[in-house]
């Protein structure tokens, strides 16, 4: 199984577990060594995965850190363990900085089994930075995160290829953090850097509040042309069988006259498959993994609804999404299309009803 379709099996329980786990030590067992296992370590194997690694530094003696992996009999990567409901701040990474300058390891982890943070040493050698330099959530994956987390798998780990991107990574998202913020507030200097490459005249008080309006519009609206062109080229690619960087619902020949269109084969220019229910599709393929395989889920959009098949057939419904601005739905179908309509506060709550969909799935098991 590939590390995408653990994690993904390993998110859709996520619900159950914040309900049922609340210690670290449920944490590490329910949470983070599943992650490790998924990443190729074996969790049971003392030469490869330490557990309570005991490392002095001066005169702070006994002092553990949850884990060690070890590569070569050196450690590679020190990890500290959180439980679920704790949030992660650098306050958290103690014993991480001082171990990270005593020992081997050129990487360390904190994690509350969620989210984890990845650091190293950037800024200074030997000493531990204080931002990470890579983050992912198993509440937000995606294809572009999952490949950088597999550089620290067991079968693809290179000390060398990791920290020549780590640096690359950690501006990146400082960068990506910027540009949010000029997004939002754009600044004085950001406002004069376009300004004065389109106006010519003196920047008044006036003139620079407009420009502050006008470089805030355009940003926004290059912006959303970028996300609909992408959107647009997803849909595109899989009608001709073309992948992107994120998994695509897949097109296969249609097996009989009950088969649909899947997203991509639209019946009109009016029916447009906004990235909302792309996610929606993605978070319910991911549940499913559990009991189907997600080859046979696909997506069909259409003028009122947004669907999932399984089989690619329409007496197979899974699900329906229907989303306006007021309201989000979850709709359950069963055989005889009864439905159960369940109002969401945003997409990812569909993970609250793991349960409900894989019932509604065996129906047709």
């Amino acid at each position: 199984m590939d590390i995408i379709d653990s994690l993904t099996q390993l998110a859709s329980r996520l619900p159950r577990l914040r309900e049922t786990v609340q210690t670290e030590e449920a944490t590490k067992n329910a949470l983070i060594m599943p992650v490790l296992q998924a990443l190729g370590y074996n969790v049971f194997d003392p030469f490869e995965v330490v557990p309570e690694y005991t490392a002095d530094v001066g005169t702070k003696k006994g002092e553990k850190v949850d884990y060690v992996i070890m590569r070569d009999g050196q450690p590679a990567i020190l990890i500290e363990c959180k439980s679920i409901n704790a949030a992660l701040n650098i306050k958290h990474a103690s014993q991480l900085y001082r171990y990270f300058a005593c020992t081997e390891a050129r990487f360390a982890i904190l994690t509350n089994g969620v989210e984890y943070q990845f650091y190293t040493d950037i800024e200074a050698p030997n000493k531990m930075d204080d931002r990470p330099f890579f983050e992912f959530s198993l509440e937000d994956l995606d294809a572009r995160k999952v490949n950088e987390l597999k550089k620290f798998s067991k079968s693809m780990f290179d000390l060398e290829n990791i920290l020549s991107n780590a640096s690359e990574l950690k501006y990146k998202k400082q960068i990506r953090h910027l540009f949010s913020k000029e997004l939002e507030s754009p600044s004085e200097e950001f406002v004069r850097l376009f300004a004065k490459q389109v106006y010519g005249g003196m920047l008044t008080p006036d003139r620079r509040a407009q420009f502050t309006t006008l470089v805030g519009q355009a940003f926004r609206e290059w912006l959303n042309n970028r996300i609909s062109e992408r959107l647009q080229n997803a849909l595109d690619g899989v009608n001709t069988g073309t992948s992107m960087d994120a998994p695509a619902p897949e097109v296969v020949p249609a097996p009989s006259s009950d088969v649909t269109e899947t997203v991509a084969a639209k019946e009109d220019d009016g029916i447009e498959t906004t990235e909302e229910e792309l996610e929606a599709y993605h978070i319910v393929r991911a549940i499913l993994a559990q009991v189907v395989d997600p080859k046979r889920v696909f997506l069909k959009d259409t003028r009122n609804y947004c669907g999932v098949l399984l089989d690619f057939n329409v007496r197979k419904p899974l699900c329906r999404f229907r989303f306006n601005n007021k309201q989000t739905t979850l709709i359950l179908l069963d055989k005889e299309r009864n439905e159960n309509r369940i109002s969401l506060g945003s997409v990812v709550d569909i993970y609250k009803h793991a349960d409900e969909l894989i019932e509604y799935a065996k129906l047709y098991l």
